[in-house]
């Protein structure tokens, strides 16, 4: 399994927790959307008989992007690359940049999977953390999404935010489940340096839910969402049985993808070699080079074989069926319990891990404790 991932980097503007390579304000959108045919078109000879069954358009607020540009990038993936003829076609969006042409359009497109950053349905909460849109619009353009035939849709939801209390996050968890998503990805705020709500914490602007409530929020959420139906299949990830999001299960199964565009990470078997590389993170240096016919490549790494099957441990145990001993022993020819006897072991007299014939997997306890475990394996 392969998947394709097109980084759209534009924002109208920045949330105050994100660190992620995204740009506020207004920039030329056709000169960004040239670079990434022309990256596109520098990797078709590459990957000549790779097959990818997933594309993924991420960002930043792809659903900014004006619906002509869309097109043509997906017309040139599909030019270009060897897709599968019903791939699972994600594009994230924030609610106040979708509308009913739009999603239209995207479902033409062959566009079947919508991702939509909700974060919380508590206006006063959206505001601390720099969101610009509010409850009214995302319940508005999910109805939208689903008058326009989309029935895979994922919202996205955070908790342990400014102002926000356990009862707005399970408030926020209900308006999801009610309106019958079929998947959830609830996140735990990560406090980034270099971010607007960093510098406000620290400044004392700004104060966050202390670790127990956080806990409770993390908790008592993952329970209320079991109760509707949302089995947990990854840390972070819940959906209804069946849609489970099979791009991101190939990333936690540490297989191939492609990353295309500003920053974009790729990961490749190369005459039996791992590799991974990252693109230009300076956006004019990434349009210069695609522009004249150069990979837009910054760095590029070479994994060793062990380095890659911790990789596969790593990612793996953040899934709930965890690891299949068969799939590892195909790809790297040595059992996982073997080769980590030790590590092993141990994580199962701290009650962290559970085994059988089939799978080496974390218990409950365990995924609260994925570092620590991690930490015997390395």
């Amino acid at each position: 399994m392969a998947g394709i991932y097109v980084h759209i980097p534009f924002c109208k503007r920045k949330c105050k927790y994100c660190d992620f390579v995204s740009l506020a304000g207004v920039h030329d959108y056709s000169a960004y959307a040239a670079a990434l045919i022309s990256e596109i078109r520098l990797y078709k000879p590459l990957v000549e008989g790779r097959i990818f069954d997933t594309i993924f358009i991420g960002g930043g607020t792809p659903s900014l992007l004006p619906i002509e540009l869309v097109c043509a990038i997906v017309d040139e993936l599909r030019s270009c690359f060897d897709i599968v003829k019903s791939p699972e076609f994600t594009i994230e969006a924030n609610p106040e940049s979708l509308t009913f042409e739009k999603l239209n359009v995207y479902r033409n497109l062959g566009i079947n999977r919508l991702s939509i950053g909700l974060q919380s349905g508590d206006d006063d909460v959206l505001r601390a953390i720099g969101r610009i849109h509010d409850k009214a619009a995302f319940i508005n353009a999910f109805d939208a999404a689903r008058a326009a035939g989309f029935n895979n849709i994922n919202v996205d939801l955070m908790h342990g935010l400014p102002g926000q209390s356990t009862s707005s996050y399970l408030d926020s968890i209900r308006l999801a489940c009610k309106l019958e998503c079929e998947h959830i990805s609830s996140y735990s705020l990560i406090l980034e340096e270099h971010t607007q709500l960093y510098s406000d914490v620290i400044n004392g602007k700004i104060t966050l839910p202390d670790e127990d409530t956080a806990a409770e929020m993390e908790d008592s959420g993952f329970m209320l969402m079991n109760e509707f139906g949302y089995m947990r299949y990854e840390i972070s990830n819940f959906s209804k049985p069946g849609y489970e999001c099979k791009h991101n299960l190939n990333y936690w199964d540490n297989g191939e993808y492609l990353g295309l565009g500003l920053n974009a990470h790729s990961a490749m078997h190369f005459s039996n070699r791992w590799v991974r590389w990252a693109n230009e993170a300076s956006l004019s240096s990434y349009i210069i080079k695609a522009a004249n016919g150069k990979l837009p490549v910054e760095t590029t790494e070479e994994i060793d074989r062990d380095e890659e099957m911790f990789e596969t441990i790593m990612v793996g145990l953040r899934k709930t069926a965890g690891i299949s001993r068969r799939s590892f022993v195909e790809r790297f020819g040595i059992d996982p319990v073997e080769h980590y006897a030790s590590a092993i072991s141990e994580a199962i007299l701290d009650g962290f891990m559970e085994v059988s014939d089939d799978y080496i997997r974390l218990s409950n306890r365990g995924l609260d404790f994925q570092n620590e475990v991690l930490l015997k394996f390395m």
